[in-house]
């Protein structure tokens, strides 16, 4: 019998995985500023988290690495961070004590727990993952474009149990629209390839505002789109659209 795994969408990137009671939180975002709106409720507090084992965070971007709203929340400083260098240099100079850094294809370990970074792109430096445990394997692609290296996934880690997507193709109005983030079609593509058991689309009811959507940010919040267009490229890849605070268990 497969090690019991479920993911609990927090809000926008930030979710918590629990992998047979190995609990890992991904990028954590508990608050919202004038151009930084959730567009969905945020389905926790950090103090209604419970234990977490882990805490990964793609990149430095607000929005994924709130990590002043742990501190505030009284979130336990020792608990093992992980991420890359950037990340990295933020979470210590916050107080966090146990910091892993990790760059495209090295791996952390906290118990059980393995944690690979995997290439990203983004408007700063960015890296994905693959969390594994106890037989399960989860791709986490945080806000990423779509990195051709990660269609590799598979060959190098084996059958991917679970695939954690953005979807909303977000594009910098100022920067000439310039794309930053993978888009529903895209996001497809790679679960294509990916081959996962199940899918979760998240990253796309985030919005900067009514006015900082009309100059800042374009994004696609339906994540239907994505739902769509996987039942086109991998009709045989479970999707589950999943509101904020739903524990969604993975087979």
């Amino acid at each position: 019998m497969s090690t019991p795994l479920s993911v609990t969408r927090i809000g926008h990137a930030c979710q918590l995985i629990d992998i047979g009671g190995i609990r890992v939180l991904t990028d954590p975002w508990f608050t919202q500023t004038a151009v930084y709106y959730q567009g969905e409720p945020v389905a926790a507090t950090v103090g209604s988290l419970g234990r977490v084992d882990a805490v990964v965070v793609s990149h430095e971007h607000y929005d994924h690495c709130d990590l002043d709203a742990l501190v505030a929340g009284g979130f336990d400083l020792g608990t093992p961070l992980i991420g890359p260098g950037t990340v990295a240099t933020i979470a210590r100079g916050k107080g966090f004590r146990d910091v892993r850094t990790v760059e495209a294809w090295e791996a952390a370990t906290v118990g059980d727990l393995t944690v690979t970074a995997t290439p990203g792109e983004h408007g700063v430096h960015e890296v994905t993952f693959v969390i594994q445990a106890h037989g399960r394997t989860i791709f986490f692609g945080g806000d990423s474009l779509r990195v051709p290296e990660l269609d590799t996934i598979p060959d190098r880690f084996g059958p991917v149990d679970l695939a954690i997507l953005p979807t909303n193709g977000l594009c910098v109005r100022p920067m000439d629209l310039r794309q930053v983030v993978m888009d529903a079609e895209e996001a497809a593509g790679l679960t294509a390839a990916l081959r996962p058991a199940m899918a979760v689309p998240h990253h796309y009811a985030f919005h900067s505002g009514r006015l900082g959507d009309r100059m800042i940010t374009k994004a696609d919040q339906d994540p239907r789109h994505y739902a769509d267009a996987v039942a086109r490229l991998a009709p045989e890849v479970d999707v589950r659209l999943a509101l904020p605070g739903t524990v969604v268990t993975v087979p």
